[in-house]
């Protein structure tokens, strides 16, 4: 004897509606609906050009090259994605990487340390430099752009100004023979070769930060509060979220990426131009915006920002390969800036309108 088929679910009544997560979405829409879409396309347009015009662009070892061009933007185009996230940007990002390469050198040479010593001095200050920025944002309630953009400054005078009083140049003293140095370099500026492909030890950092922020944002509370302090900060507070917490947190974040790649700086050239990381910032904020990041937060991903660096390595490095002059680079660079916010702008309208 079989057991009756149970009875269909009541129709909703007119004019109710239905709960959201219950519905059925469909595989396309989910995609449609991923602010890495447009990236992605930009990604696959840019490899097929670079494809066709340069031969020697699908070389296994030119893969190296683009992959450690993309890694060295990548490291920092991720935290400053959560960042953006959340809502506030970080100009200060750029200089804080030469700010970290040098606290590191001059505080191991003048103080003839190991140079791992010199390493976590220059983490627990750049760390220190995220917290600053996080701090006055809270207090101040002045925008983030103002913030930043002071300690961008100060860094700059500061890096150019004591590099000069301790070390009486623009640039760092060499630590290469120092104790310590052999192993910090191979932790920050090794490299691997598999088959004809050499590969920067800075791509397993870029793919480890890629992972973990991408959890943090998709697993965890942390993540819920990142995008409702992006979204509206004034009801994410009211529903108990810690904005103040959430944002000086975000600014670490920076901070830390902002160490691990001053100590690629460092340990793969072994001296530091104190002028270096101006400009940089922008870039890393250019990777987000392309990645799917919105310039209004509360939107966006840290894979979005790492196709946003593969595609800023294919470029630079694509341009090399097919013998173009490299002013070119800017070109493409606003090209792509506008072409992908356009794109990613279409794809949330679509996603909205399926919802």
């Amino acid at each position: 004897m079989t057991a009756p088929a149970p009875a269909p679910a009541p129709a909703p009544a007119p004019g109710t509606k239905t709960d959201e997560r219950l519905v059925h979405t469909s595989p396309l829409r989910k995609l449609m609906g991923r602010p890495e879409l447009g990236s992605i396309v930009g990604a696959i347009a840019v490899f097929l050009f670079f494809s066709i015009a340069a031969d020697s662009f699908l070389r296994a070892s030119s893969f190296g090259t683009v992959l450690y061009a993309a890694s060295t933007i990548g490291i920092m185009a991720v935290p400053v994605a959560l960042l953006m996230i959340g809502g506030e940007f970080d100009l200060s990002a750029g200089v804080m990487v030469t700010s970290s390469a040098l606290i590191s050198s001059m505080f191991s040479y003048q103080m003839t340390a190991n140079v791992w010593v010199g390493v976590f001095v220059s983490l627990l200050v750049t760390l220190l430099i995220g917290v600053f920025n996080g701090f006055m944002l809270t207090r101040t309630k002045l925008p983030s752009f103002i913030i930043t953009l002071g300690t961008f400054l100060m860094l700059t005078g500061l890096n150019l100004g004591l590099t000069k009083l301790i070390s009486g140049t623009v640039s760092t003293k060499g630590i290469g023979d120092m104790e310590g140095f052999a192993s910090a370099k191979a932790v920050f500026a090794s490299q691997i070769t598999i088959g004809s492909v050499n590969l920067k030890v800075t791509i397993l950092w870029w793919f480890v930060l890629i992972a973990l922020a991408t959890w943090i944002l998709l697993r965890t509370r942390a993540g819920n509060w990142i995008f409702a302090v992006g979204g509206e900060k004034d009801a994410a507070r009211a529903t108990g979220v810690p904005v103040n917490k959430t944002r000086i947190g975000l600014y670490m974040g920076v901070a830390f990426a902002a160490w691990v790649s001053g100590q690629h700086l460092l340990f793969s050239y072994d001296v530091v131009q104190s002028g270096e990381g101006v400009g940089n910032e922008l870039t890393y904020i250019i990777a987000a915006v392309i990645g799917g990041c919105l310039i209004t937060g509360g939107y966006g991903s840290a894979i979005g920002s790492a196709v946003g660096a593969f595609i800023f390595g294919m470029t630079s490095k694509g341009i090399v390969y097919a013998e173009w002059n490299p002013d070119w680079f800017k070109f493409f660079l606003g090209a792509m800036l506008l072409l992908a916010t356009l794109l990613n702008a279409w794809v949330r309208k679509r996603a909205e309108a399926r919802s």
